[in-house]
C-alpha cells in the first residue's frame, strides 16, 4: 500500500509500465468537492508537469472572476494512482493550484492552505510532523428522490435495510431481517446485508494505495465504516478524497447510492468523521507522557484547550453546512458537549486506549464528511497550536455518561457546548479568526464565510419544511 509512485521521472514510467492513456489532474474546492480534467498522455510531458497545466478558475465556485480566471494546475507526481473505474487506463494526479497574478499558491486551494499549515507547525518549534486519522461513516441507499420548488419540498430515501419495510411485498420474499433503529453495530448476516458490498469497497480501496484495516456495519439502519491507516496532514487528507471517491463508485456500479451526508434519516443515528490527531517532533509524540491523565503530555492537553476553546468557531470548517447540526442533537452519540474524555465516547474530545507513545492521541468526535478535509484538519491544527500556545484548559476531564446530562444540567456544570446551528458557527468564526491567520487569508476567510451564508444559511432558512406544515397549518 501507499505510494505507487516516487518522483516525476518514475511517473512516467509507472504510466508506461500499465499502458496509460489518460493523466486526470484532480483539485478540490473550498466545499471539499473533487474536480477534474483529462489530459491524453501523449500531450503530457515532464516539463508541463513540473510547470503545471491551465485551466479557468472562474468556473469553480467561489474562486477567480471571469476576468482574471486563468490559472495553474501544479501536478504532485508521488500522489498518482490508476483509476479503478474507467474503461481506459487513466492514471489520476492531485494537483494544488498556483495563482498567476501574484505569483503564488493559490489562496483559496484547500491543499494549498494545508500545506501553509504543515509550514506554520515547523515555524512554531512544536512539532515537524503532524498524524491525522479520520474515520468516515455513510449510509448505501437503495434509492433516493428529492425535490425542492416553489410548492413542493420533499425527499425520500430507501433501503431493504429500513425498519419502514418491514411490510413490504418483494418479488423475492421479505425475509425480515432488519437492524432496526439503532440496532445496526456490529450485527452478522443476513442481518447485516451490505457484508459483499463493503468488502468490495475494501479491496478497491487498497487498489488506489489506502491501507485498509477494517470495515463494519454502523448504529443506524443502512449505514457503515471503514477504517484506513493514518497518515500526515495532506496525505490524510487527500486519503479522504479517495475514499469518498471508492465508496461512491462502488455503491453506484451495484446499482446503489452512497452518501456521507451528516443526517439523511430522522431519528436514527448520523455519519460523523471523527478525526484521531497526535503531533510528533524528532521522532518523538509530543502528545505522550506515561503516568499522567490517559498518558497525556501538557502539550496535548493544552492541544485539546485550543481546540475546544476555539470550536464554535472551528465548527465553521468542521461541521459546514446546515444538515451537519441536525446530527449534534442529544440522543444519537454525537458528541456536541466541549470536554474531553478517556476512553469516553460521549465526550466531543476522546482519548483513545492505547499502550505507550506510539498509540496516544486525541480523537475529536464532532467533525463530519461535508467539511473539506484539508481545512477541517488545518483548522483543528491551527486551534491546537494556538492552544499550546496560550496554554488553554480544556474543561475536563469528564468521565460520565454526558449523554444522559439534561441542557439544564450541562448549564449548571458550565460546560460549553457547539454552536447548535451553522449561522452560529460562522458568527463565530466573524469573530473569532485571529488564530487562523498565519495561515489563512483575510480574502479567503471572507470568501468561504459569504459562500456558506448564500449557498447554505440563508437558502436553508427561507424554506419551509414539512414539519413546519404539520405543526403549523392549522394554527
Amino acid at each position: 500500500m501507499g505510494k505507487f509512485v516516487k518522483d516525476v521521472d518514475d511517473f512516467f514510467k509507472y504510466c508506461k509500465d500499465n499502458e496509460v492513456e489518460f493523466v486526470d489532474l484532480r483539485f478540490t474546492d473550498i466545499k471539499g468537492a473533487w474536480h477534474h480534467v483529462t489530459y491524453r498522455m501523449s500531450a503530457i510531458n515532464k516539463e508541463n508537469l513540473i510547470n503545471g497545466l491551465p485551466f479557468d478558475g472562474s468556473s469553480i465556485e467561489a474562486w477567480q472572476p471571469i476576468n482574471r480566471s486563468d490559472m495553474i494546475l501544479k501536478p504532485e507526481a508521488e500522489t498518482a494512482f490508476l483509476d479503478p473505474f474507467t474503461a481506459d487506463a487513466t492514471v489520476v494526479v492531485f494537483c494544488d493550484v498556483y495563482d498567476i497574478y501574484k505569483g503564488e499558491m493559490y489562496e483559496k486551494c484547500p491543499r494549498s492552505i494545508a500545506k501553509k499549515a504543515l509550514k506554520h507547525l515547523a515555524e512554531t518549534g512544536v512539532g515537524d510532523v503532524a498524524y491525522f486519522g479520520p474515520e468516515n461513516e455513510f449510509f448505501v441507499f437503495d434509492d433516493v428522490r428529492f425535490r425542492d420548488d416553489t410548492n413542493s419540498s420533499y425527499f425520500r430515501v430507501d433501503s431493504e435495510e429500513g425498519e419502514w419495510n418491514s411490510d413490504t411485498k418483494y418479488e423475492h420474499g421479505n425475509m425480515g431481517h432488519r437492524p432496526r433503529t439503532k440496532g445496526g453495530y456490529f450485527p452478522v448476516q443476513p442481518t447485516d446485508s451490505m457484508v459483499d458490498l463493503r468488502a468490495e469497497m475494501m479491496f478497491m480501496l487498497e487498489q488506489v494505495g489506502l491501507e485498509v484495516t477494517l470495515g463494519h456495519h454502523e448504529v443506524a439502519q443502512a449505514q457503515g465504516e471503514i477504517g484506513i491507516k493514518f497518515g500526515t496532514l495532506v496525505e490524510a487528507a487527500d486519503n479522504v478524497q479517495k475514499l469518498k471517491y471508492v465508496i461512491k463508485m462502488v455503491a453506484h456500479l451495484n446499482g446503489k447510492t452512497a452518501t456521507f451526508m451528516p443526517k439523511p434519516l430522522y431519528g436514527d443515528n448520523g455519519n460523523g468523521m471523527h478525526v484521531h490527531q497526535s503531533i510528533w517532533k524528532n521522532g518523538k509524540n509530543t502528545f505522550y507522557k506515561e503516568g499522567e491523565y490517559a498518558n497525556l503530555s501538557e502539550t496535548a492537553r493544552h492541544y485539546i484547550g485550543g481546540i475546544l476553546h476555539h470550536a464554535q468557531s472551528v465548527a465553521a470548517f468542521t461541521n459546514p453546512t446546515t444538515n451537519s447540526y441536525k446530527r449534534l442533537i442529544p440522543g444519537f452519540e454525537a458528541p456536541s458537549i466541549l470536554t474531553y474524555s478517556s476512553q469516553n465516547r460521549s465526550a466531543s474530545c476522546r482519548i483513545p486506549y492505547g499502550a505507550g507513545e506510539m498509540a496516544t492521541r486525541i480523537e475529536m468526535r464532532f467533525p463530519d464528511s461535508t467539511s473539506c478535509p484539508y481545512l477541517a484538519f488545518t483548522v483543528m491544527l491551527l486551534a491546537g497550536l494556538d492552544g499550546i500556545k496560550n496554554k488553554f484548559e480544556p474543561v475536563g476531564p469528564m468521565d460520565e455518561d454526558l449523554f444522559e446530562l439534561s441542557l439544564d444540567e450541562i448549564r449548571e456544570k458550565g460546560i460549553p457546548q457547539m454552536p447548535h446551528t451553522l449561522r452560529e458557527a460562522l458568527e463565530a468564526m466573524i469573530k473569532d479568526q485571529e488564530y487562523l491567520k498565519p495561515v489563512m487569508s483575510d480574502l479567503f476567510l471572507k470568501t468561504f464565510k459569504d459562500y456558506k451564508f448564500e449557498t447554505q444559511v440563508w437558502e436553508d432558512e427561507a424554506r419551509p419544511t414539512a414539519f413546519e406544515y404539520m405543526s403549523t397549518y392549522s394554527c
